[in-house]
Parts: structure tokens; sequence; C-alpha cells
């Protein structure tokens, strides 16, 4: 921290710096920050949408479209799902990476950013893999899910070590709760975490992936995060797409879908 006669001498020699950018720039550290450490400005990012079509995607087209500058998937009375399914973007297989989208959810559904994740062949635009969840309520949203593998990885207020493990999953994922997660910390309390989301309105997600370390952000607050030491189970890359679920009818919509390798 520099002190008052090294910050006037600096402000001597560089009279076009402000005051407020050289405290600002001292001052971003910690747990509460608000973006990852190595994040570069928007530049940076490439657009996954391009808010009018769903070219670059591949999905169930009776429950995604393109409409009004985002990417809107349905679920309407009398053809609930079976099965959950994803819209899947076709531009790769991310490994080191920071996602950032914003999305709205009306109903009283679920959704999710499935990442790093497999595609099945069977169910149809099915994946397998880590999961940002989303769900109408905010009970669950934030938290890490590992759609069909080891279940609820993190809740939403956890900082949870995944040790390594043998055997089949069945023998640790119970209750829908992966029982083999070591809790570091605490991130905070759910309710009050609850209290950063918006209701019927738009917020941002974030997910950043970094070698085994997986942390998810609604609208700038970290709500879970996940290093992940079990070499068995976890994933480094893989497919990327957006959930509807199975359950009672619901829309989600996603726009400024932005993507960043890290190196």
């Amino acid at each position: 921290m520099l002190n008052l006669h090294q910050l006037h001498r600096s402000l001597l020699v560089i009279g076009s710096v402000s005051l407020s950018v050289l405290v600002s720039s001292s001052c971003n550290s910690g747990k509460s920050q608000q973006h990852a450490e190595g994040v570069s400005d928007s530049t940076d990012y490439m657009e996954l949408f391009d808010g009018s079509s769903l070219t670059g995607w591949r999905g169930d087209t009776s429950l995604w479209r393109a409409e009004g500058g985002a990417l809107v998937g349905e679920i309407v009375a009398g053809e609930e799902l079976t099965n959950n399914s994803f819209i899947i973007w076709d531009g790769g297989l991310p490994a080191d990476f920071e996602l950032i989208a914003e999305y709205r959810m009306t109903g009283n559904g679920n959704s999710g950013i499935n990442y790093r994740s497999e595609e099945l062949t069977e169910p149809l635009f099915a994946l397998k893999g880590y999961q940002a969840d989303i769900d109408a309520a905010n009970t669950y949203t934030g938290q890490n899910y590992e759609e069909r593998g080891r279940t609820i990885l993190a809740f939403p207020g956890q900082y949870v070590r995944l040790p390594e493990v043998s055997g089949p999953i069945s023998d640790y994922a119970k209750g829908n709760i992966w029982t083999a997660g070591e809790e570091v910390e605490s991130l905070g309390e759910r309710d009050s975490l609850r209290m950063v989301i918006k209701q019927n309105d738009w917020n941002e997600i974030r997910i950043v992936a970094k070698g085994n370390q997986l942390e998810h952000y609604i609208n700038g607050t970290l709500m879970s995060k996940v290093v992940d030491d079990d070499v068995a189970n976890r994933k480094f890359e893989g497919a990327l797409g957006f959930q509807v679920h199975v359950g009672p009818p619901m829309k989600i919509e996603y726009r400024n879908i932005r993507l960043k390798n890290l190196d």
C-alpha cells in the first residue's frame, strides 16, 4: 500500500493517473471479488449466440428457439418431457474457460448450463457432466450438479473438495448427493446467497473452469466451488449445453452468451 508521500510523488510524476484509479487497483482481492484472477476485458470473449437464430447450436427445435434476442427453451402444458433435453453448442469442447451469460426464468421449472460434458447417443440431446444449476425457486441456483453422474457435488454456499474414490458411483451417490465430498469452507448462508438472485428478471451467471477447479457465480457472487481430485470421474474438457428439465411448464431465456478460453 502506498504511503501519502509516495502517493504524492507518484501523482506528480504521472499527472494523468487519478487517485481513484490508484486506490481501486490496490483493493480488488479477497473472496468477495467479482472477477476471477486472470480475467481479461470483454474483447477476449467469443459470442456463442447471434441473437436471432440457432446457428451453431443443436437441439430439439420443438423446445428451443431464438426469440427477442434470446435463446429460449420452453416446456408447455400437455407436452411435458420424459427426459432432460439440451441445446448443445457445436463450436468445440471447451477445457479451461470462462463462460458468462444472462438468464431469465419464468414458471416453476429447472434449467442449467452443462460443461465438460459427454453427449449421449440415447436419449437424443442428452448430456452427462458438470452443471451450473438454475431453478425457479432459487433453492439450487449456482450449485454444482453432475448430470447423469455423481449428482450434487456442492450446494450453494459450499466450497467442496472431491477426493479420489474407487468403486461404482452408486456407492457414493446417495439421496442425490455425492457423499464422498469434503467441505473445505462455507461461502455464505444459502438464504443470504439467494437474496442476490433476481426473481423473474435477468441475472448474470458465470462459470470459471480452470484445471480441476470449478467456480459458479451469480450476479458476481461466488455460489459454489469444487476442487475435483476424483481422478476416475472428473473431466477436463467436453461439450457445452443449456438444459430444459423434466417437470412443470417453464421457460428459460439466455442472452449475451460469451466464452473465453483460459491458457
